[in-house]
């Protein structure tokens, strides 16, 4: 007899992977209504000692191609890869790789300084940092001993 770790959600996500394979079709892309959705991008934020980094995936996407913006405290990050022709050779059995639009937007923390924000773009990730102003930082106090 095998023990095995019980998660009482795992049937319940099978089955809905299962019901939006259907839904969508199994070999084609991902679509709603006969077009194809935004979805959005994967976003890794760090915080470092003086400084919020945020790295986000856009594989397949030019660095020209992508739109960051900051307005009322709020990071958008747009971009639109170029759609593959599909090959005529075969049917998809699988088909994972994603390209159209893509968008994700992020409430920033009022703790960092937006006007100083820098963006970079190496190996299909965009990384924007943000450093934290000087007047917002956590102020470190020493305890004393009251003798």
């Amino acid at each position: 007899m095998v023990l095995q770790r019980w998660y009482p959600f795992g049937e319940l996500r099978r089955a809905e992977r299962t019901v939006n394979r259907i839904r969508r079709g199994f070999g084609e892309s991902y679509v709603g209504n006969g077009a194809t959705q935004d979805w959005l991008v994967p976003l890794d934020v760090v915080e470092e000692d003086d400084q919020i980094v945020v790295h986000a995936s856009v594989p397949g996407v030019a660095p020209e191609d992508i739109e960051v913006t900051i307005e009322n405290e709020v990071l958008t990050i747009k971009a639109q890869s170029a759609e593959e022709e599909e090959s005529k050779d075969g049917d998809y059995l699988v088909r994972e790789r994603r390209s159209g639009a893509f968008h994700r937007s992020l409430r920033l923390p009022d703790t960092i300084d937006t006007e100083k924000a820098e963006s970079s773009y190496k190996g299909g990730v965009v990384t924007i940092s943000f450093p934290k102003q000087e007047a917002k930082k956590a102020k470190r106090l020493e305890v004393s001993v009251a003798s």
